[in-house]
């Protein structure tokens, strides 16, 4: 069993946001997959399915990006599952642009979501997939970056690298996540 989760604010205010690649990709895998994103608990709107003869949920949290944790150790103890099937994909101004990277685990770096996360779990070693969304330009403010919308320039290249996210996922849960980063990293 997998938990994939996609982190991003609630709300139509916040939908095509720079911060919300991580709900965007949910609701890509939620398509290529089937599945309806209509269950609603632990803290999240989610969705459940088979990929490779393996369960999956598709889970996007409510609690806001910097409470996201709160969401992800619901499902982790419901659920009870390895923590390195809980897959996070999240935004990330320190990687190039449009680009991918996925790691087994590791700090929260910057992002305020991931810190929520891994407090939570009390831990680092889970997989997750981020995905580069640009810097803001020089005395721009964090927060309103990330709370930006892509140009229209901008969203041809992200919404490839949220379906590149997407295969990247489904690659991690039919050929295991060495195979993925060495395919999709970069």
């Amino acid at each position: 069993m997998y938990a994939v989760i996609g982190l991003g604010n609630p709300g139509r205010a916040y939908d095509g946001t720079r911060h919300n690649v991580g709900f965007d990709t949910i609701d890509c895998l939620a398509v290529r997959n089937n599945v309806r994103l209509n269950k609603i608990k632990h803290k999240a709107v989610y969705g459940e399915t088979f990929i490779n003869n393996e369960k999956v949920i598709l889970v996007k949290p409510q609690t806001y990006m910097n409470r996201s944790g709160e969401c992800v150790l619901d499902i982790y103890n419901y659920y009870k599952m390895p923590i390195e099937n809980i897959i996070v994909i999240y935004d990330d101004i320190d990687i190039k642009f449009g680009s991918l990277r996925i790691r087994k685990k590791g700090s929260a770096g910057s992002h305020n979501g991931m810190k929520s996360v891994i407090y939570q779990l009390q831990s680092e070693n889970f997989p997750r997939i981020r995905i580069g969304v640009g810097k803001p330009k020089e005395g721009m403010d964090l927060v309103d970056f990330v709370l930006s919308r892509f140009t229209k320039d901008e969203r041809e290249v992200i919404d490839s690298a949220i379906e590149r996210a997407a295969l990247a996922v489904e690659a991690i849960i039919f050929k295991g996540l060495d195979k993925a980063m060495n395919e999709y990293n970069g």
